[in-house]
């Protein structure tokens, strides 16, 4: 059965609409995707283990770390700049510091600077790949592993790079939900007494 010219034109509609709907749900995953394998807009790579090849050619590496609005730790480097052979394994660490009266959950975004330079740095271990959680009055360092991929000399835009920024921002997050029964459990707790 053929559609009539107003049926026809709301089905193009429709089938517009749901094409529009579907690339807007596929595109953040993809962009996601994109930004991890090409290191666009800073993203990082993730590794299990270091290059073999270590060059006698060095790079610096700063380090810097920021807190979304609202979020109540105080969060810094502990080291602000390292200077690495390229290849070689580097070891950073961040300190971060709870001073409320609550267990507060936070979760780490990052990026390199500049952009170009994403797609060689390569993290082995970081804190920024799981939520952390840190009591009232808690204090923690925590390391970031890493390295520079060799790789980058060859490349015609990255190989002028002689500094990268590590960027880190800590988000507050919902407590996960062993921590919230257990905070709701020490507040009921204080009311009590």
């Amino acid at each position: 059965m053929a559609l009539s010219g107003p049926q026809k034109t709301v089905a193009q509609t429709v089938g517009v609409v749901v094409l529009m709907g579907g690339l807007a749900w596929a595109s953040v995953p993809f962009y996601d995707w994109f930004c991890r394998v090409t290191g666009f807009g800073g993203v990082t790579g993730i590794s299990q283990v270091a290059p073999d090849e270590v060059l006698d050619q060095t790079i610096k590496v700063r380090f810097d770390g920021s807190l979304n609005a609202g979020m109540p730790w105080e969060f810094k480097p502990v080291e602000r700049e390292m200077e690495i052979k390229i290849g070689e394994t580097g070891l950073a660490f961040y300190e971060a510091y709870n001073p409320t009266d609550r267990p507060v959950a936070g979760s780490a975004s990052y990026n390199v600077y500049p952009y170009q330079a994403g797609g060689f740095f390569n993290k082995i271990q970081c804190f920024c790949f799981e939520e952390q959680v840190l009591a009232p009055g808690e204090r923690v360092q925590m390391p970031v592993t890493f390295y520079v991929d060799p790789e980058i000399v060859n490349d015609r835009d990255a190989k002028y790079v002689h500094s990268i920024t590590l960027s880190y921002t800590f988000y507050e997050i919902d407590l996960p939900e062993g921590h919230a029964a257990a905070a709701q459990d020490a507040a009921a707790t204080t009311t009590l007494n």
